[in-house]
């Protein structure tokens, strides 16, 4: 059961899951899109707890594998922990959050009720318990996030983002496009190593003896993988030590997409300020996504499940271009893009005067990386340009925008939906197949290959 006891600081609630906590200081907090948060708190004997609920019931009657998922299961578990941790039901105080519509959004969007659903669906159940709901900012168009002092019992709904509206528009000058060019030939690559292994996983060609001997040569990079193999697999089984033993436990498809992941740690974790809304924002959004973008492949057998996850680990790498230029420019991005409803790639391109995608293709040719991940790293936000890729972009498109819409918190993006019904279809995934995927989202979000 995806719980644990909350300590002292901030303790962020995954989606997917929640935290009760017995007279704790602290804060739990709750990042929102879609998704509905619920706190509830017992101000006599100090108990409370956050609820991260992604969709309104299970798709079957039967039991649910994860119920913290969905309101009619998840909301009943934190009330019933609750009331064992010694808070009185007629005592407790509910605040809920979330359910936006976190456009563009057309009326044909299969997203568009979900959070509106398990909004009603929380409320319902809370109205059938007794519990006073005190707050309650319900859809709108902003994520959010919902904090709850386990102190004090104060439950606040803070719009993401938007603190530093206040600064001056005239402090941001658009970049040269010049400059952005010398920028991009200037990127540092990632290791030589991980961009033939990028290029073997496109090419479904491998030849796992040479790279293990390269790795080898690599002690970072090799004492990186080792680590992430130990830490994935810890618990029953012998302990990797070697690069041999890494690839003899877990195969040599999860241990190249290790390789790439730990390759692209250090290039795609920034610091907060910028896309990223949090220390390293960009990096665990890159890897979600690399993993729903995976777990699609395999759902749909449109494309190989690695080279779906790399497409993903890589799809927004131009941000790494223009994430200097984002700390200054965060107050236009808002107004633009949560105020006034405007499309992410068409306020890139209005004030930097190009688009993450395009940077990222451009950064993408000068590593010589294969056609297939240049088109879905271009065309990740418009995935029907991509004429040659194919289902690989549908699928990139797909697991960004779960991502961005159920994964809130980690960085700043924004999907159109307003032909997602035909992205979908090419993607491989039914209209009523959509909610057996958002279920899939929070262990995307704890990504191990």
């Amino acid at each position: 059961m995806l719980k644990n006891e909350a300590g002292l600081g901030r303790t962020i609630v995954g989606s997917g899951s929640y935290i009760v906590s017995t007279g704790r200081k602290g804060i739990l907090d709750a990042y929102l899109g879609t998704c509905v948060g619920v706190s509830l708190y017992d101000p006599q004997t100090k108990v409370g707890g956050v609820i991260h609920l992604l969709l309104p019931e299970p798709p079957s009657a039967g039991n649910p594998w994860q119920p913290e998922i969905y309101a009619t299961t998840g909301l009943p578990l934190i009330i019933r922990e609750l009331d064992q941790r010694g808070a009185g039901k007629n005592r407790l105080v509910a605040t809920v959050a979330g359910g936006a519509l976190v456009g563009p959004l057309s009326n044909r969007d299969l997203v568009l009720d979900i959070g509106g659903r398990t909004a009603d669906i929380a409320v319902k159940i809370l109205r059938k318990e007794k519990i006073t709901v005190k707050k309650a900012e319900i859809g709108g168009y902003f994520s959010c996030r919902l904090s709850l002092n386990l102190e004090t019992g104060e439950s606040r709904i803070d719009p993401i983002g938007i603190a530093n509206r206040t600064t001056a528009e005239t402090e941001f000058e658009k970049p040269d496009l010049k400059e952005l060019d010398r920028i991009i030939q200037s990127v540092r690559p990632i290791p030589q190593i991980a961009l033939k292994v990028i290029r073997m996983i496109s090419e479904q060609d491998y030849q796992l003896g040479d790279v293990a001997q390269q790795i080898m040569q690599d002690q970072i990079l090799s004492a990186k993988v080792i680590s992430f193999c130990n830490s994935v697999y810890a618990g029953g089984r012998a302990r990797v030590d070697s690069i041999e033993k890494a690839l003899l436990i877990v195969g040599e498809k999860w241990l190249l997409q290790m390789i790439i992941k730990t390759s692209l740690e250090d290039f795609l974790t920034q610091p907060e300020g910028g896309y990223s809304l949090c220390q390293g924002g960009l990096f665990d959004h890159a890897c979600g996504t690399a993993a729903m973008a995976r777990d699609l492949a395999q759902f749909t057998d449109r494309v190989p499940v690695d080279l779906a996850y790399t497409a993903g680990l890589l799809h927004d790498i131009g941000k790494v271009v223009l994430d200097q230029y984002m700390h200054s420019a965060r107050p236009l991005f808002y107004r633009h893009i949560q105020d006034e409803e405007v499309d992410l790639i068409r306020v890139e391109n209005e004030l930097f005067g190009i688009a993450h995608t395009e940077a990222g293709a451009q950064l993408a040719k000068t590593w010589s990386l294969p056609e297939n991940l240049c088109g879905a790293i271009r065309y990740h936000h418009q995935p029907e340009k991509d004429t040659k890729a194919g289902a690989l972009t549908h699928i990139v498109y797909l697991a960004d925008l779960l991502m961005s819409r159920f994964m809130v918190g980690q960085e700043l993006e924004k999907q159109n939906t307003l032909v997602l019904a035909s992205r979908l279809k090419t993607a491989g995934v039914q209209r009523d197949q959509f909610s057996a995927l958002i279920s899939r989202v929070p262990a995307a979000g704890l990504d191990s290959p």
